[in-house]
C-alpha cells in the first residue's frame, strides 16, 4: 500500500502556526479565529484611545486647572511618562501575549508564596478597569448628546437630569452590545472604520478649525502657550498636575491591544508595536488638538468652562464655527466616542472571557463559552454590558459619584499595571522577553513607569477643589476601595473563597484539571506536560 503523500499529511495535521505555538506554551489551545491583522490591531488601540472625543470628554479637568497651559504643556509634561509605561507593558505583552494579559503575567513572575493572591487581584483589576473604561466613556457620549441638543436648540441652555442621561447611557450600551456580538472578522474590518474617522477628527480640529475661527476667539501664542488660568482653588503647581487627568486618561488604557491577543497575528510583534505605535500617534495628535483648541478657545476662559452647552470643547467650536457647522462637528466627535466605548467593550469582553476560562468570575462555566455561529464570548459581552449598566446607576447617588468613573479607570489600570511590572524584577522569575525588548533600558523605564504611576494614584484621589462638601467629594478612593473591599473578601471568604480555589491560569487542554483543588507545582507541572504534547502533536 503506498504512503501517503506530504499534501495529504499537511491536510490531516496542518502546520500550527508560530502564534498557535506561542499560544500552546503559554497554556492554551487557540480558540478563537485570528482576524486581527497587525494594523488592524493598531487601529484598534488607536481608536481605543480616541484623542478627540477622549478630550472632549475630560477638557474639563484641564481648563479650570491651568487653561491654555495646562492644556498644551500638561500634554507635553505626561507623554513621556505615559510611553515609559507603555513599553513597560509592551515588553510584557510580546513575551506572553495572551487575552489574560496583565493578571497572567502577574502570576508568571510573582513568588508561588503570592501570585495566587497578586494575579486575583489584578484580574479583578482589570476587570474593574474595563467596565469602568466602558462606563466613562459611554457616560462621555450620552453627556456629548445632550450637548448636540443644547447646539442645536436656540438659547443653547438645554438641561437634562441624570435619570435622563442614564436613559441614553443606557441605550448606547445596549445596542453596543449587539455590535459586539458580531463575528471576529466583522469587529476586525470595522477597526478600519473607526481608525479612519477618529484620525479625520483630528486633522479637521488641528487644520480646519483655526482657519474658520473668527479674529474675535484667536489668540496670540503669548495666551495660547503661556496663559496660566486657576479656577479649581488649588495652588497652581497642584493645580497642574490635577490637570494631568485629562492627558492620562485620554491615552490611557494602553493593555487593550493586550486583550486581543489571541485574536491577532503575529501577536508577539503586532501587540507591543500597537501599544507603542498608538501612544506615539496619540500624543503628536493630541498636542496638535490642544494647540489648535487654545489658539481658537478665546481669552475668556471662565465662560469656556462655564458654557451653558455643558461641555467646553462644544463651546469653543460653537464660538468658532457658529451653529449649524459646530453641531455637524460634534456629532462626528459623538460617533467617534460610540466606536471608543464599543472598543472598550469588546476589549472588556475578551479580559472576562479569559478571567472565566481561568475560573475565577461567577458563573465561570457559563461566560467561558465561545458562541457556535460567531466565533465570539458572546455571553461575556452581554455580562460586561449589565455590570457596566450596573456601574451607570451611581449617577443616582450624585454627579460626582459617576464622575468618579473616570478616575477610576486609571487608577484601577494604574495599580493593574504597576504589579505585573514590578513583579518582573522583584522576584526570582524566569522572564524571557519576546522579539519586542528593551535590553538595558528596561529597569530604568520600568523604574520610571512605576514612580509615576504610583504619584498619580495618590494624586487622583484629591477632590476637584479644597473646599469640598460631602455631596461634592471625589468618590473615587470610596467606589474603588469598595470593589477592592469585595474582592479581597471574596477571596478569604470561609470554605467559597478563592484561597480554597483560585490556581491561576489553568491549562484548558485537559477539562478535567479545571476546577480542581491541587497544589500549584503540580497544575504547573501539567501545565507545562499538556502544552508540550499539543506542541508536539501540532508539529508532526
Amino acid at each position: 500500500m503506498a504512503a501517503p503523500s506530504a499534501s495529504a499529511i499537511s491536510k490531516l495535521h496542518p502546520q500550527p502556526s508560530a502564534d498557535e505555538s506561542t499560544l500552546a506554551k503559554l497554556g492554551y489551545k487557540q480558540e478563537f479565529r485570528r482576524e486581527f491583522t497587525p494594523l488592524e490591531v493598531a487601529g484598534l488601540a488607536f481608536s481605543f484611545v480616541g484623542v478627540v472625543p477622549s478630550i472632549a470628554s475630560v477638557l474639563f479637568y484641564a481648563i479650570p486647572n491651568g487653561g491654555p497651559v495646562a492644556m498644551v504643556w500638561g500634554w507635553v509634561f505626561a507623554c513621556p511618562f505615559i510611553m515609559c509605561t507603555g513599553l513597560a507593558l509592551a515588553e510584557l505583552a510580546s513575551a506572553a501575549p495572551t487575552s489574560g494579559g496583565l493578571y497572567y503575567w502577574t502570576y508568571s513572575l510573582a513568588s508561588p508564596r503570592c501570585r495566587n493572591f497578586l494575579s486575583w487581584i489584578v484580574g479583578c483589576k482589570s476587570c474593574i478597569l474595563t467596565r469602568h473604561a466602558a462606563t466613562s466613556v459611554n457616560w462621555a457620549c450620552a453627556i456629548q448628546i445632550t450637548a448636540a441638543i443644547s447646539i442645536a436648540s436656540s438659547d443653547q441652555t438645554y438641561t437634562t437630569t441624570n435619570q435622563q442621561l442614564y436613559g441614553i447611557y443606557a441605550a448606547l450600551g445596549l445596542s453596543q452590545a449587539v455590535l459586539v456580538s458580531f463575528g471576529t472578522k466583522v469587529l476586525a474590518r470595522l477597526q478600519r472604520l473607526f481608525t479612519s474617522v477618529n484620525a479625520c477628527l483630528c486633522f479637521i480640529i488641528i487644520i480646519a478649525l483655526p482657519i474658520a475661527t473668527p479674529p474675535d476667539y484667536r489668540n496670540s501664542a503669548n495666551f495660547a502657550l503661556g496663559d496660566f488660568t486657576n479656577l479649581a482653588g488649588w495652588p497652581s503647581g497642584f493645580a497642574f498636575i490635577l490637570s494631568l487627568m485629562a492627558p492620562l486618561y485620554t491615552i490611557g488604557g494602553y493593555d487593550a491591544s493586550v486583550h486581543m491577543s489571541e485574536e491577532a497575528s503575529n501577536a508577539a510583534m503586532a501587540i507591543p508595536w500597537a501599544i507603542v505605535g498608538s501612544i506615539a500617534v496619540s500624543a503628536v495628535l493630541g498636542c496638535g488638538v490642544n494647540i489648535s483648541l487654545a489658539f481658537c478657545m478665546g481669552t475668556d476662559v471662565g465662560s469656556i468652562f462655564n458654557s451653558p452647552i455643558g461641555q467646553p470643547m462644544a463651546q469653543i467650536l460653537f464660538n468658532s464655527l457658529g451653529q449649524q457647522k459646530a453641531l455637524a462637528l460634534w456629532c462626528l466627535v459623538i460617533i467617534a466616542e460610540y466606536m471608543v466605548a464599543s472598543n472598550c467593550l469588546l476589549v472588556g469582553s475578551r479580559q472576562t472571557f479569559a478571567f472565566a476560562r481561568d475560573g475565577a468570575l461567577p458563573f465561570s462555566r457559563y461566560l467561558y463559552r465561545i458562541n457556535r455561529y460567531t466565533g465570539t464570548p458572546v455571553n461575556t459581552v452581554w455580562f460586561e454590558i449589565i455590570c457596566s449598566l450596573a456601574i451607570g446607576l451611581l449617577s443616582f447617588v450624585s454627579t460626582q459619584a459617576i464622575d468618579a468613573v473616570f478616575t477610576i479607570a486609571i487608577t484601577a489600570s494604574y495599580i493593574a499595571y504597576i504589579t505585573p511590572i514590578t513583579n518582573r524584577f522583584v522576584f526570582q522569575n524566569d522572564f524571557k522577553p519576546g522579539p519586542f525588548y528593551l535590553g538595558k533600558l528596561s529597569f530604568p523605564v520600568s523604574v520610571i513607569a512605576v514612580v509615576w504611576m504610583s504619584f498619580m494614584i495618590f494624586v487622583f484621589f484629591f477632590p476637584a477643589t479644597p473646599q469640598t462638601t460631602a455631596q461634592e467629594m471625589n468618590y473615587t478612593v470610596v467606589v474603588l476601595g469598595g470593589f477592592m473591599f469585595l474582592a479581597i473578601s471574596w477571596y478569604y471568604l470561609p470554605v467559597y473563597g478563592g484561597v480554597h480555589w483560585y490556581t491561576g491560569p489553568i491549562s484548558n487542554y485537559t477539562p478535567a484539571i479545571r476546577g480542581e483543588n491541587k497544589d500549584e507545582d503540580s497544575i504547573s507541572e501539567r501545565k507545562e506536560h499538556d502544552a508540550d504534547i499539543y506542541v508536539s502533536a501540532l508539529d508532526v
